[in-house]
């Protein structure tokens, strides 16, 4: 066989695996890449939309966060608030109470005041009485009514 018979006949053999090939095998390849790339496309776009969703969610979160804070800082201020009032309330209530126990206290000194004032005043008049007894009953000297007198003081 010369050269140029075997060269057509392996151009004739090409040409017949150029076809087999595009015709049965680069179909699977060409729909196999073509399915590879759909996933890989997806698969982005999805990532974008994970993406995007979580950047929203932070933003939420990030929100809700900014509102619970200002919740609690505004909870916080109003028991503050509150426990102030308590105290400001029971303060009242405690200087109400003792006013109260020292105008009592005070009305009873005054009471035992005048009582032993009372009692004095007894006591006084008695021995007033009974000086006046024993300065009658004595005969009237001026040594034993000094005597008598310093005596009635001592007892005063």
């Amino acid at each position: 066989m010369s050269i140029n018979a075997t060269l057509f006949v392996q151009a004739i053999v090409f040409a017949i695996l150029v076809w087999f090939t595009m015709k049965f095998v680069w179909p699977p390849i060409a729909a196999a890449l073509d399915e590879r790339a759909t996933k890989i496309r997806d698969g982005l776009a999805a990532a974008d939309k994970a993406k995007s969703e979580l950047s929203s969610a932070n933003k939420r979160v990030e929100a809700e966060l900014v509102k619970s804070r200002t919740e609690s800082a505004s909870r916080l201020a109003d028991a503050e608030r509150r426990a102030q009032g308590i105290v400001e309330e029971a303060k009242g209530r405690a200087t109400e109470e003792a006013n109260k126990i020292v105008a009592a206290a005070k009305v009873e000194a005054e009471q035992q005041t005048v009582k032993a004032r009372e009692a004095l005043r007894e006591q006084v008049a008695a021995l007033a009485v009974k000086g006046a007894e024993q300065i009658l009953r004595k005969e009237v000297n001026a040594g034993v009514h000094a005597d008598l007198l310093s005596r009635l003081k001592s007892e005063l």
